[in-house]
């Protein structure tokens, strides 16, 4: 099982999104977005939604309960 943050950084980085892009579209400030990749916070329900969706995957893959993004 892939831990969140490493699974949320791929699937940024698969998208070819910056970090500030992602802090923007979620409506967050880019240190909490970051903290999510660092692995300091965890995003509440809505945001890992929006996130998912932003994505296009699952919220199983951001959780690493499945390989498959979508």
């Amino acid at each position: 099982m892939v831990p969140f943050p490493q699974q949320l950084k791929e699937a940024r980085e698969l998208k070819g999104y910056k970090q500030r892009e992602m802090a923007e579209q979620l409506g967050i400030k880019l240190r909490s977005y970051q903290q999510y990749e660092g692995g300091q916070r965890r995003p509440d329900y809505e945001t890992l939604v929006a996130i998912a969706d932003y994505l296009d995957v699952t919220t199983d893959h951001l959780l690493g309960r499945t390989d498959v993004p979508k």
